[in-house]
């Protein structure tokens, strides 16, 4: 009986790791493109289910979630802005896609090209571009925030960060 224990546990020990290492070979599947959007509206989107499409991160909170989706009914998701201006820079539907980004004042998709964007909200990415539905004094436009990230003037870059807030 004393020899069995032993052997019993070694087993038991085995069979334990195998299954954890099972268990952590499912992976989640995460979306990153979806398909059939030909309507081109925003889709609802869920935490924890969809993969940013420029740095493949989880989208772990909505405040600055970002959906681009082309005529055939592609859509990508973004968590923050500024993401989502420098993936969408070199494709041919740049001009074209439809664009909803989440306002953070009223908590709801809207047409980024419409939107406002604060420049020194924190977000996921550092870029400081929070989209507002409503005009506030210091926000500034589509055109104005597109331009600010490609040139690589947001929260990222300390100079700009230490003129917008003051501090580095």
């Amino acid at each position: 009986m004393k020899k069995i224990i032993p052997l019993y546990l070694v087993l038991m020990l085995v069979v334990l790791i195998v299954i954890i290492f099972f268990s952590l070979g499912v992976s989640k599947k995460m979306v990153v493109v979806k398909d059939g959007n030909i309507k081109q509206i925003p889709i609802e989107m869920q935490v924890g289910v969809y993969q940013d499409a420029d740095c493949g991160m989880v989208i772990d909170e909505l405040k600055d979630a970002s959906q681009v989706i082309i005529k055939s009914g592609k859509s990508w998701f973004f968590h923050d802005h500024g993401g989502f201006v420098k993936w969408l820079e070199d494709k041919e539907f740049r001009d074209s896609a439809k664009i909803w980004v989440m306002s953070r004042d009223t908590k709801k998709w809207i047409d980024a090209r419409e939107a406002f964007y604060s420049q020194t909200d924190e977000t996921p990415m550092r870029y400081g571009f929070g989209a507002y539905e409503k005009r506030e004094e210091k926000f500034i436009d589509f055109d104005t925030m597109r331009l600010r990230v490609l040139r690589g003037e947001t929260l990222q870059n300390p100079a700009i960060r230490k003129q917008l807030l003051g501090k580095q």
